[in-house]
């Protein structure tokens, strides 16, 4: 553990150096670890959270590949669970980024950030909220065997590949050069991506949901943003809190929508002025949040081999997307 166990350092070093590696979107390396690209400074945490984590079956699991919509999923969890707890006037929605109240779990539960891991999950209320980019098949045992719940969310690989190269080339390392769109969509088509590859990762996701459609709910971004309050209330009757007919006629629900918007959460001052980590604006989280912003970046060609990988790689599975355009 990152905190606790500092005598497996060296064996960690050694394992990251025995690691096929590629350059990343954002970070001078990733590292293929347990068949998906993991960056390397999550690779410890990714370890910790596989052998220390606990599950408890009231636990919520928000999970995504990245830059999929997992502010918003959070953002809109948070609300659902908690909202007997808060008022509207002083929400902690209002004052916090949504990744500072739901942490993820291999970079911020299992991480230096926090001494001991294991007394800060002991001491947390239930339910308790966590996110995690890791895929299905790297989560640990006791949450995949547990009655926890996920959620989890992708997008259109169209606009999730726009949304990443975008974001990662803003928080990139200063020592490293910017990725060109060109060099990023090969890497992209390749899989190698943090957390990759994208497919892998979404599929891993859908067949659990549909071998266990009471354990992983599986989202859609653009079903998301197309009927909200449906969405809303299916994620609230996931988790077993469902809204009652008084909550529905206050008009709770269209609350949390408001609460939750990307307009609303983009002008609030700490998603305009704050730091998540100290080191990585909270603006960073919402550039635009549009469907089908990809026709504004890609060519003839790239469209052509991007829709051949997803007819290649989810052919079958019953996984599919509307390309909006």
């Amino acid at each position: 553990m990152a905190s606790t166990d500092r005598k497996h350092a060296n064996g960690e070093d050694k394992l990251v150096f025995s690691l096929r590696r590629e350059r990343g979107l954002a970070s001078s390396y990733l590292y293929l670890f347990q068949e998906f690209w993991c960056p390397g400074i999550a690779i410890e945490g990714v370890e910790s959270f596989q052998n220390y984590f606990e599950a408890k079956d009231s636990d919520v699991v928000v999970a995504s590949f990245p830059k999929t919509g997992t502010t918003w999923l959070i953002a809109l969890t948070f609300a659902i669970v908690n909202r007997k707890h808060f008022s509207e006037e002083n929400h902690p929605l209002l004052t916090s980024n949504p990744h500072t109240l739901v942490s993820c779990l291999e970079f911020k539960i299992f991480c230096d950030e926090i001494h001991d891991p294991l007394l800060h999950l002991s001491t947390m209320l239930e339910p308790r909220l966590f996110s995690t980019h890791t895929p299905f098949t790297a989560l640990p045992k006791s949450l995949i065997q547990s009655n926890a719940k996920i959620i989890y969310i992708c997008r259109n690989p169209f606009d999730t590949f726009v949304s990443a190269w975008t974001y990662f080339n803003k928080i990139r390392s200063m020592s490293l050069p910017a990725l060109g769109l060109e060099e990023a969509f090969e890497m992209y088509c390749d899989g190698i991506v943090s957390f990759g590859p994208w497919w892998s990762h979404m599929l891993g996701y859908w067949k659990e949901s549909m071998a266990r459609p009471n354990k992983v709910l599986f989202l859609k971004y653009e079903d998301l943003k197309e009927n909200v309050n449906f969405y809303v209330k299916n994620i609230a009757e996931f988790l077993g809190c469902p809204f009652t007919a008084e909550e529905e006629s206050d008009g709770e629900i269209e609350s949390i929508i408001e609460l939750c918007s990307f307009e609303k959460m983009k002008e609030l001052e700490v998603n305009i002025s704050g730091k998540l980590d100290k080191f990585i604006d909270n603006k960073l989280f919402f550039r635009k949040g549009e469907i089908g912003d990809w026709v504004n970046y890609f060519s003839p060609s790239m469209i052509n081999k991007l829709s051949r990988i997803i007819e290649e790689k989810l052919s079958g599975s019953g996984l599919s997307f509307n390309m909006c355009s």
